[in-house]
C-alpha cells in the first residue's frame, strides 16, 4: 500500500492507495479518527449497490454503525437543493458535530459530501473514498468542494481538507469504458502540467492495455497524487501555482454548462479543453506545433469524444461567469512544453475562436 502525504496550511493527511483498501476501511478509519464516531455515508444509489455492502461491512467490524444517505446520480444534482435535503437527512438521522461524513463515489459525490461536511454544523469530519478514476486521480484530493449553479460549475464552493483519502483502484473494475477514459484524461492532464514521464507512458498506451495492466494503472494514480499534493501542499487555496490544475478546464466547463452537463463526462470536457489549450498555446506563439500535435493527439489517441457545438461568441459570455474569471479577464492555463504550463490572461478572441473551429472540426472527423 502507498501512502501519499498532503501537508497544507489547515490540515495534514494521506492519501492511501491499495487493491482490497475498502475492505479494509474500517481498521484504517478507526486508527485515523482516534476511535469509533457516528459515520454517515453519502453515495449515489449505483455505488451503493456496487460497493455499499463491502463498506459497511468493514466499517461494522470496527465498531462504527454506518448509515447510508443516497443522493441522485449526475452533474446536474451537483446544486444548492441537494445540499439542503442531505443535511435535512443528517438532523433526521441524528447526526451532530461529533459526525463523520464519508463521500462513497465519483468526483460529484466527493464535492457535494465534502461541502456538507465543511458546512453542516460549521464543519464536521470527511473521508474521502473515491470510486471513479476522476475522483481518485484528482477530485479527492486537494479539499475543493462545491455545487453549480445555472450560471456556471462550482461558483459556490469551499476549501475543506479530509482527515483521510481512501484509494481501491479495485473499485474501478466495475466502471464503464467512457467513464474510466474520461477519469484517465485527468491523468494525461497531470502529466502535461509537471510530470513529462507520466504523459510518456500515457501516449504510448491505449485505454484497453491499461485497464489489464493494474500495475501501471495503480502507477499512473499515484504519480497523479502525488503530483496533485505537491502542488495543493504549496497553495492550498487557489493562488497562482494551483491554478496550474485548471489545465483543460476553462473551455472545459463551458461546454459542459453550454450543454446543461448532460453531453460530456467531466473527463470528456477536460480532455477537448487541453487540446483547445494546446491550439491557443499554438496560436499565441506560446509553444510550436511540435507540442500542439503532441498533445492533440494524445487526446484523440484514446477514441472520439462527444461532438463540440459551442459557438464562440457564447463561449466567450460563459467564460465571463467562471470562477477563474477576474476583472473580466479569463485565465487560461497554457502549455509551453510537456511537464510546464503558465497562466496567461488576455488571451485574443480569435485565439479562442480558432480553437473552438477546430474542435467543432475534430469532433465530427
Amino acid at each position: 500500500m502507498l501512502r501519499i502525504p498532503i501537508k497544507t496550511e489547515s490540515a495534514e493527511y494521506e492519501a492511501m492507495i491499495g487493491g482490497g483498501l475498502l475492505a479494509r476501511s474500517g481498521e484504517v478509519l478507526r486508527e485515523s479518527l482516534g476511535g469509533v464516531r457516528p459515520t454517515f455515508v453519502v453515495t449515489v444509489a449505483p455505488v451503493r449497490k456496487r460497493w455499499g455492502k463491502a463498506l459497511a461491512k468493514s466499517l461494522q467490524i470496527s465498531g462504527f454503525a454506518p448509515e447510508f444517505i443516497e443522493m441522485r446520480n449526475g452533474e446536474r444534482f451537483k446544486r444548492l437543493s441537494t445540499l439542503e435535503s442531505l443535511a435535512e437527512e443528517m438532523i433526521r438521522l441524528g447526526a451532530d458535530r461529533k459526525a463523520v461524513v464519508i463521500a462513497l463515489g465519483g468526483g460529484v459525490v466527493g464535492d457535494v459530501a465534502g461541502m456538507l461536511a465543511s458546512v453542516y454544523m460549521r464543519g464536521v469530519k470527511l473521508v474521502q473514498i473515491p470510486t471513479t478514476v476522476q475522483a481518485q486521480l484528482d477530485a479527492a484530493i486537494g479539499g475543493k468542494t462545491g455545487v453549480n449553479l445555472k450560471s456556471g460549475k462550482n461558483l459556490i464552493g469551499t476549501f475543506y481538507q479530509p482527515e483521510l483519502v481512501l484509494i481501491d483502484p479495485d473499485t474501478l473494475a466495475t466502471l464503464p469504458d467512457r467513464e474510466f477514459r474520461a477519469g484517465m484524461y485527468e491523468a494525461l492532464k497531470a502529466g502535461i502540467i509537471g510530470n513529462a514521464t507520466l504523459f510518456e507512458q500515457l501516449e504510448k498506451t491505449t485505454i484497453k492495455a491499461l485497464r489489464k495492466d493494474c500495475e501501471f494503472l495503480m502507477w499512473a494514480i499515484a504519480e497523479s497524487v502525488r503530483l496533485k499534493a505537491e502542488v495543493v501542499s504549496a497553495d492550498e487555496k487557489e493562488g497562482d501555482l494551483r491554478r496550474v490544475l485548471n489545465l483543460g478546464h476553462t473551455l472545459g466547463h463551458a461546454l459542459e454548462s453550454a450543454t446543461a452537463y448532460k453531453h460530456f463526462l467531466h473527463g470528456e470536457a477536460v480532455a477537448w479543453g487541453m487540446q483547445a489549450a494546446a491550439r491557443i498555446s499554438l496560436e499565441i506563439g506560446m509553444c510550436d506545433r511540435a507540442l500542439y500535435e503532441r498533445i492533440r493527439n494524445a487526446v484523440r489517441a484514446w477514441g472520439n469524444l462527444p461532438v463540440v457545438t459551442l459557438q464562440t461568441g457564447r463561449a466567450l459570455r460563459l467564460l465571463q461567469s467562471d470562477k477563474k474569471t477576474e476583472a473580466g479577464m479569463v485565465n487560461f492555463v497554457l502549455p509551453r512544453e510537456i511537464g510546464k504550463v503558465e497562466i496567461v490572461k488576455n488571451v485574443p478572441e480569435a485565439a479562442i475562436s480558432a480553437a473552438l473551429t477546430e474542435l467543432r472540426q475534430d469532433s465530427r472527423a
